[in-house]
């Protein structure tokens, strides 16, 4: 299972750049910047990796994005998890970045973004790696400072395909940025949304109603209303589900407590993602063997959740079709009978 999932064309479509940041780089992009870490050691700053909440996470996160203020240190972030991508066989990526937690301490909004898009341009050139990025807006901030920050990202219409809203859910429904959301449909761009992570049912209906999102990211918590359940297959919204992010912050106990492979089963259009991978202890491969391990999931299961992200993803229909020519050649090779 293990070599076949390694092999597995894949697609990930949840993931915080921030969050590739590993605690090599962090030192690394700390000493470049004089910025003093809280931490004596690379060994002490994984030990704080161990998060009862999602709040423990975002303080951490949070802190650890300070060491990134040049075009250089963005343009370094992505293009590490971009080899990663090409090291996992992930052959498509959409990608979050979180522009506020850098204009709010300094770094114009232009640095983070031409670091981020130079080396995604440089990583379909250099490594066959197709992407797409989204702009999420923090929802504990105002609905005006996102707003603002979608007036900032017009320059990078071209390189953006979506928004998205992240960090903490409980007090900052979507309804809070519901005009932001109109504007950005507006000017053509995809919605997408966390919800139901460590919010209710509640947070995912105010996504898709008052949002309008295109896909729900994360979304575990919709088993709680079957009815919600029954929405998401009968129109096909995706869901953008981290596993190990999950188990992480204490979202389900254990990995067996999951429901990702009960929404699959139901027919939910789910994927797995690596959410913020320098955090959660994996990137998508690992991901991947902790759901197949922990369910017993067959290889031909394995292959659907790989065939959801494609479904999924942003591409144009042409693209899709590629991506799943691709995918069926691996499935073909792997179940070709031995004779």
């Amino acid at each position: 299972m293990k070599s076949f999932i390694s092999g597995l064309p894949k697609v990930e479509l949840h993931l915080h750049l921030e969050g590739t940041l590993e605690p090599e780089l962090m030192f690394i992009l700390a000493e470049r910047n004089n910025v003093t870490l809280p931490y004596s050691s690379i060994e002490s700053l994984k030990a704080a990796y161990q998060f009862h909440d999602l709040q423990a996470f975002l303080d951490l996160y949070y802190q650890g994005a300070l060491v990134l203020q040049t075009e250089q240190d963005f343009y370094d972030l992505t293009y590490a998890y971009l080899e990663r991508c090409k090291e996992q066989h992930i052959i498509h990526t959409e990608v979050f970045f979180d522009p506020q937690i850098h204009t709010q301490t300094g770094t114009p909004f232009d640095v983070v973004a031409e670091g981020i898009t130079r080396a995604l341009k440089d990583g379909e050139a250099n490594l066959g790696i197709s992407s797409g990025l989204i702009m999420c807006f923090q929802r504990d901030l105002s609905e005006e400072d996102a707003i603002e920050t979608l007036k900032q990202s017009i320059a990078y219409k071209d390189d953006i395909v979506a928004v998205g809203l992240d960090s903490s859910e409980l007090g900052n429904p979507p309804e809070k940025f519901e005009r932001v959301f109109a504007m950005a449909r507006n000017a053509g761009l995809k919605t997408v949304a966390h919800a139901g992570e460590e919010g209710s049912a509640d947070y995912i209906w105010g996504a898709i109603e008052a949002l309008h999102v295109d896909r729900i990211d994360h979304g575990v918590r919709c088993t709680d209303e079957p009815k919600l359940v029954q929405y998401l297959i009968e129109h096909q919204i995706p869901l953008t589900v981290c596993p190990l992010s999950n188990v992480q912050l204490n979202v389900f106990g254990e990995m067996t407590q999951h429901n990702i492979v009960e929404l699959l089963k139901q027919g939910v259009l789910v994927t797995i993602n690596s959410d913020d991978p320098a955090y959660f202890g994996g990137y998508l491969n690992d991901n991947y063997l902790t759901v197949a391990e922990a369910f017993g999931l067959t290889k031909q299961e394995v292959a659907r959740f790989s065939e959801n992200a494609i479904m999924a993803s942003f591409l144009s229909v042409e693209r899709k079709q590629r991506l799943q020519q691709k995918l069926e050649h691996y499935l073909d090779i792997q179940f070709r009978p031995i004779i």
